[in-house]
């Protein structure tokens, strides 16, 4: 078998299982639009403080789509864990399969997934309250999440591996995913901080993403956090996702 069809069939295989339970399905199709609905409120009242737009739906929605990158990709390291347990990973270490394509299958399904989530999402977003965003912007900033939670599955998968069980593994990623969330400026600005906390959201690395985000759905392709953000946000999604292929080649050594 070629790697890309390696790559396919693990893929299919990874989307298959997600659609024969529509119940998942419903909850990650419809939690998005219940946190527009409840947060788009609240960011009325501080979007000034974002000093970027005053539209706070061009505001939330990239941000909504990066938290649901960032918890859907996450957490994709407890699939694995069950994968384990019910001896998947085992039926696929015997096949001739390429290594790098259990991995990357798996991780272009969590792509997809946050895809139609998005596409959703912000297609709510301009029905109900009359968001515009720039087309191109809308296409480019959905790449670049996507981008964003295929390094973060790669990471949780390479997690849940070692882990072997969802404990361990749900203790380490409750501990970084909140901090991680907050100290991104997903939902509040870190304008508002002390200097201290702002020097900190600096250094994390998903910040940038963040503002690229919104510079690129409201069409500010010049914006210097656009080159910040894209540069940042790919060198760490293909360092993770070497740090993910090797992972599952030790494991299937």
């Amino acid at each position: 078998m070629t790697f890309a069809r390696d790559t396919g069939l693990v893929f299919w295989s990874q989307l298959r299982s997600n659609l024969r339970n529509p119940v998942w399905v419903m909850i990650g199709l419809t939690q998005p639009i219940l946190y527009l609905v409840l947060f788009g409120p609240l960011v009325k009242g501080v979007s000034p403080s974002f000093g970027a737009s005053s539209d706070p739906w061009k505001l939330l929605t990239p941000a909504l789509v990066i938290q649901i990158g960032l918890f859907g990709a996450m957490f994709a390291g407890f699939a694995i864990v069950s994968e384990l347990r019910s001896g998947v990973i085992e039926r696929q270490r015997v096949t001739p399969a390429a290594r790098g394509a259990l991995l990357l299958g798996r991780v272009l399904k969590d792509m997809v997934v946050l895809i139609v989530q998005a596409l959703v999402l912000v297609a709510v977003a301009m029905l109900a309250f009359d968001l515009r965003p720039d087309p191109l912007g809308l296409v480019l900033s959905v790449l670049l999440i996507s981008v964003m939670a295929a390094g973060l599955a790669s990471a949780s998968y390479a997690l849940g591996l070692w882990a072997k069980e969802e404990g361990t593994l749900a203790s380490i990623l409750n501990s970084v995913s909140v901090p991680i969330m907050l100290l991104s400026g997903i939902l509040l600005p870190m304008s508002v901080g002390p200097k201290w906390l702002q020097d900190i959201a600096k250094a994390n690395p998903f910040s940038h993403t963040v503002d690229a985000a919104r510079a690129l759905f409201r069409g500010d392709f010049g914006s210097s956090d656009v080159y910040v953000g894209t540069t940042v946000t790919i060198a760490l999604a293909l360092v993770l996702m070497v740090i993910g292929a090797r992972s599952f080649a030790r494991e299937n050594a």
